[in-house]
């Protein structure tokens, strides 16, 4: 097992599938009247976000008390961060605390990348900036494995803002190595020129939602991270959800296996209708449940697992 998880480029096909059958195990637990395991007691796991979560951070937090770990929450504001501490002295800080894994967030790209050079436990990248999300995509591919039975050969369609999404990139990256095929779709303005090919040789562009949907087995929207763009990539919210948003006719031209994925949270009514998200094809609520039983495989596998 791998001693960091910082992008979807870090797993090769057999450590994906190994986390994803470690996580297959860890989902077992839920169903327990006491949903505990005591493979990482003793073990501190930080969750260092800089940015605001609900899903990740929380979904972060079950995931290590579920394995007996203590969990420390840090969050930037009311930190000695406003006051102009670096990530480097906050990073040493928590490795003076006997950090063994730390979970971070953090605007910048590349920021979890530094910090697995400063402490000696574990890094997890939770998200940075606009670069990628590596347990969000391990979580989208065991949704899919679960709902499909398998995940090779599988025609995936990630619809929306790619420009801006770390979840995108590490999609492409992790279902290209487990022998799925992605499509990107969206306006021009929202796919940089070139990604597909720099991220995973055979990964297709398209321009047109109507014209893929057709032919895939699992669309995938994408939030408009409207909060990022400081220009105009698109006429209107409205002009959007007409060319790339997913209401139920769009959803109807889906064959009669397809599922319908979000990361979330969603702009309803923008780049999903709440009858798509709402629908029996929508899988949005099993990916939060879904994300615990991964990221406690992650954990497990990376503080307790066959590295130790």
């Amino acid at each position: 097992m791998i001693r960091h998880l910082l992008s979807g480029a870090d797993l090769d096909a057999d450590t994906a599938t190994e986390i994803l059958d470690t996580a297959a195990e860890m989902a077992t637990v839920a169903g327990r009247e006491i949903k505990k395991l005591p493979a990482l007691r003793g073990r501190t796991v930080v969750n260092l976000f800089y940015e605001d979560s609900t899903r990740t951070r929380i979904s972060f937090e079950a995931a290590a008390k579920r394995l007996s770990a203590d969990v420390i929450n840090f969050s930037a504001k009311g930190s000695s961060v406003t006051k102009g501490e670096s990530l480097k002295d906050t990073a040493l800080t928590l490795q003076a605390m006997g950090a063994d894994a730390v979970v971070v967030r953090h605007p910048a790209s590349g920021a979890p990348h530094r910090l697995a050079n400063w402490v000696d436990g574990s890094v997890v990248n939770a998200g940075d900036g606009t670069h990628e999300h590596p347990t969000q995509a391990l979580l989208d591919a065991f949704t899919m494995r679960a709902r499909l039975g398998r995940l090779a050969g599988l025609s995936v369609a990630v619809v929306g803002d790619v420009l801006h999404s770390r979840v995108a990139r590490s999609n492409v990256l992790l279902l290209s190595t487990l022998g799925a095929k992605v499509t990107l779709v969206g306006p021009p303005t929202l796919i940089p020129v070139d990604i597909a090919g720099a991220l995973a040789p055979g990964t297709d562009v398209s321009y047109d939602l109507d014209a893929v949907l057709p032919d895939v087995d699992v669309v995938m929207m994408l939030r408009v991270q409207r909060e990022r763009m400081k220009d105009s990539y698109f006429p209107s919210a409205r002009e959007y959800a007409r060319r790339y948003g997913l209401d139920g006719p769009r959803m109807r031209r889906l064959p009669e296996h397809a599922i319908v994925m979000h990361p979330g949270p969603m702009n309803r009514g923008m780049e999903i209708t709440p009858e798509v998200a709402d629908s029996p094809r929508s899988t949005i609520v099993e990916q939060v449940t879904n994300g615990v039983s991964v990221r406690m495989a992650v954990l497990y596998l990376l503080l307790g697992g066959n590295n130790r």
